[in-house]
């Protein structure tokens, strides 16, 4: 089977990152189109051996990307095309039926009320909709996101859980890549370290970490990431003093100078996401494979297994994310401070989220969506 996979932009982000990780297991030959900003993780993905396209569309509105992404469909004769991130999922599905060609899509980013970070209007769901007709199957990253899809009347036999998945042994804990993390940052071998990893745009809502440094003195918090809140919150931590205990990153693992997630991951003590909603939470999982303790509002990651199944989990904040849970996370970080830093055993829900678990499930639904045989419902996708 020869895939084509089509995706909005390659910049640093969770589901680029997720892309180009899938696709080291993934036993099908794939190539790659990005609708714009072939960033960082094309060029991860072209270290790969990948080949990476980029289509050059100059605006959500360059409606002429729709025939050059056929053509370029035909001319590689692909079997299937799977699509990722809401743009690349309208174009593309249009772009797979001109093209004669099975198009499969996966929704990433789909929370109650916002799509990939910017707010759902009716029209971007009619699109959506109108579109997702067009394709074989739609692939949710995780049972909230399925459920968010049925709501939205996407019906359920067309929808797969094939939840996100992590590389378990690139994030565990290494005491010397602590020690060598930990004097490249400047961080005192015994400071209590909070770490927090994503995007910086209001939703992940990292002002609320900054704030619950700022009242335990002593604490140090360490942000990997970068975006349009980069300067706010860079601002917040000067105007509440704490501009020495708190370390911005900014995006890592993009140079040999910074360290990488992994890296980040050992050197800290505790992990914190506050994200208003997410649609997994894959951060919170490589957290938890390093043996770390975690602070975290929304997580279908966590919440979408049984009870117990994740020890180590600490959840703050309202069902709705609405509340501010400050000085919950105050108290949750200061008894960690108080318990002492020690690493946990990653919790079996690690091993649940394997990438290569997640990987033959999906080309279980490729053959699916190739062949005769009709596609099953959601449970199909689940171990």
């Amino acid at each position: 089977m020869k895939a084509l996979h089509v995706i909005t932009g390659l910049g640093i982000g969770g589901a680029e990152q997720q892309l180009r990780l899938l696709l080291r297991h993934l036993p099908v030959r794939c190539d790659v189109v990005t609708l714009t900003n072939a960033g960082a993780v094309a060029e991860g993905l072209r270290a790969d051996g990948v080949r990476v396209r980029d289509l050059g569309m100059r605006s959500n509105r360059d409606l002429g990307a729709v025939p050059r992404l056929a053509r370029l469909i035909r001319r590689g004769s692909y079997d299937l095309v799977h699509t990722h991130l809401y743009r690349a999922c309208v174009y593309g599905r249009i772009a797979a039926r001109l093209a004669g060609t099975t198009v499969v899509s996966t929704e990433h980013s789909l929370g109650r009320a916002e799509i990939e970070g910017r707010p759902l209007t009716r029209g971007t769901r009619e699109l959506y909709l109108r579109t997702e007709r067009l394709g074989a199957a739609t692939v949710a990253v995780s049972d909230t996101v399925a459920g968010r899809l049925r709501d939205w009347g996407v019906p359920a036999s067309r929808i797969h859980t094939v939840p996100n998945g992590i590389d378990a042994a690139a994030f565990r804990f290494d005491p010397l890549r602590r020690r060598a993390t930990r004097a490249l940052l400047g961080l005192p071998d015994a400071a209590f370290v909070v770490g927090g990893v994503g995007r910086m745009v209001p939703g992940k809502r990292f002002g609320l970490l900054i704030r619950a440094i700022a009242s335990l003195p002593g604490a140090r918090l360490v942000l990997a990431g970068d975006g349009p809140e980069a300067g706010a919150l860079r601002a917040l931590a000067a105007r509440l003093g704490v501009t020495g205990r708190v370390t911005f990153l900014g995006e890592c693992g993009t140079t040999d100078a910074a360290p990488g997630i992994p890296a980040v991951l050992s050197a800290v003590d505790a992990f914190v996401s506050v994200s208003r909603e997410e649609s997994f939470g894959l951060a919170v999982v490589e957290a938890l494979a390093a043996g770390l303790p975690v602070v975290h509002a929304a997580c279908p990651a966590v919440e979408d297994l049984p009870g117990g199944h994740v020890p180590g989990t600490t959840r703050i904040g309202g069902a709705d994310g609405s509340a501010d849970p400050t000085d919950e996370l105050t108290a949750a970080l200061r008894h960690r401070m108080e318990s002492g830093a020690r690493r946990l055993p990653p919790p079996s829900a690690v091993d649940h989220y394997d990438i290569r678990l997640s990987s033959r499930r999906l080309v279980d639904v490729y053959a699916q969506a190739v062949g005769t045989a009709p596609v099953p419902p959601t449970e199909r996708a689940h171990p």
